[in-house]
């Protein structure tokens, strides 16, 4: 069992000490700001709040200060212990990225239980960063608390999307058509994609409308080509045509419908087809997960047959294989993890399944049918005596149609705060599908995606 045990106030002794080791991380200090209500950027990870340039990351003092009363309450004495006085002097600062060390001493006994600690934190170099004295009571009888009773908690932060931004950034950036960029948020996006060197804009669409949209942001437009063409579907061909040219390297969804941005896209003559199926892969920063999660596919191919799901798991290998992932493991979902003809999406996991042991897909492993507990959740899977080197640690997940692919997307985006950047893959060019729901972290995202993945086409 994972639990403290107290020391009682018979049982305590002139002298007695304990320590607890804590790493600050730079979530610990984000959980003190929403706790505390203290947003002093000083003390926020990625802020810099004196102006010198650079994030500060400080420990919060009373931060510091609540590794002390953790001793106190878990160790010495333990569950039971409540706090009468704490004096502190502060030394020096901690910071995101520091071990410290909280110790306490037991330097006298008084009566009513009245216990007083001699306290300190110090750095893991042994240099202190705070000191003072603890009074508390401390427990009459024995006690114990399981530390399975606390619920875990998850920051809302998107670590793997910073991720794949950094590694795009130093890329040369992507001569990039932006069809009908015509709204705030579409030419916002591309602006600021633009801004971290992520693509190259050429926006074509209707020139009054773009300018009046820059206008709105405030957002020069200076240096960024403009192509005046104000109907949609010419303009989706005119960017599809820049890209045969070789003067685009991808397409970029505007102020318009998919399916005019894709249409020219999907024509046998001068559009931009390959041998392999069109399909959509979001992208997947998801709070409390250790890795980019891609769901595939959810906004293209409606009802796949089994050859048209060859094709997409093998678009989202390739991608996964661009955004540094070796050996993706891909999750083939249905309702269930067994095979039955009454659910006829269990049939075609089995099949992939096959035919990635045949080497027909390749690059990743493939494993299904698997419901979505077992495909994401080691525990779940165990549980089920499910054997896989996927089962639980999917880095994708095959939906059997669009609508399942488009739930769990939007379950994932709008339920468990993940952001969700995406791509179209399978033509000549990646094709950046954004949604006036996106925030710029989301369109960021989407554009370092891209890019790596047209780094990897230009490498191939």
């Amino acid at each position: 069992m994972n639990a403290y045990t107290n020391t009682t106030w018979d049982e305590l002794q002139i002298g007695a000490e304990a320590r607890l080791e804590r790493l600050c991380v730079a979530d610990d200090l984000y959980v003190f700001a929403h706790a505390s209500g203290n947003l002093n950027p000083m003390h926020l990870p990625k802020i810099d709040g004196d102006g010198d340039g650079a994030p500060e990351a400080v420990a919060p003092s009373m931060w510091i200060a609540s590794l002390i009363s953790a001793v106190l309450g878990n160790i010495l004495p333990g569950p039971g212990t409540l706090y009468r006085n704490q004096s502190l002097h502060f030394l020096d600062r901690a910071h995101a990225g520091d071990k410290l060390i909280a110790r306490v001493r037991l330097i006298e006994k008084r009566p009513d239980r009245l216990a007083r600690f001699e306290t300190w934190v110090e750095r893991g170099d042994g240099t202190k960063v705070a000191e003072g004295v603890a009074e508390v009571v401390a427990p009459a009888g024995k006690e114990t608390f399981d530390l399975d009773d606390v619920p875990g908690l998850t920051v809302q932060r998107h670590v793997h999307f910073d991720r794949l931004i950094a590694l795009a950034e130093p890329l040369p950036p992507i001569p990039t058509a932006v069809i009908a960029p015509e709204g705030e948020n579409s030419l916002g996006g591309a602006l600021l994609a633009a801004k971290h060197t992520l693509i190259a804009p050429i926006l074509v669409g209707d020139q009054a409308k773009i300018e009046a949209a820059a206008i709105a942001i405030g957002e020069p437009l200076s240096g960024v080509q403009i192509i005046h063409i104000p109907d949609h579907d010419a303009a989706a061909a005119h960017g599809v045509a820049l890209v045969a040219e070789g003067r685009a390297k991808a397409l970029m969804k505007g102020r318009l419908h998919t399916d005019q941005l894709l249409a020219p896209v999907l024509k046998r003559d001068g559009g931009l087809r390959t041998a392999r199926r069109l399909s959509h892969v979001f992208v997947m920063d998801v709070p409390g997960l250790n890795h980019l999660l891609l769901v595939t596919d959810a906004a293209i191919n409606i009802a796949p047959s089994l050859e048209d799901k060859v094709d997409i798991i093998q678009n989202a290998i390739g991608l996964a294989h661009a955004l540094g992932v070796e050996q993706p493991k891909v999750a083939v979902l249905s309702a269930v993890e067994t095979v039955t003809p009454r659910i006829p999406s269990t049939l075609d996991a089995a099949a992939l399944t096959e035919m990635a042991a045949q080497g027909r897909i390749t690059g990743g492993l493939v494993d299904g049918p698997l419901a979505m507990d077992n495909a994401v959740d080691l525990d779940a899977a165990r549980a089920k005596g499910i054997k896989s080197l996927v089962a639980g640690r999917a880095d994708i997940l095959v939906a059997p149609n669009l609508e399942a692919g488009n739930i769990l997307a939007k379950e994932l985006t709008f339920i468990s705060h993940a952001e969700a950047g995406g791509v179209a893959l399978g033509a000549q060019c990646p094709i950046i599908l954004t949604s006036r729901a996106d925030d710029d972290k989301a369109r960021l995202a989407s554009c370092a995606v891209a890019a790596l993945y047209a780094e990897t086409i230009k490498r191939a």
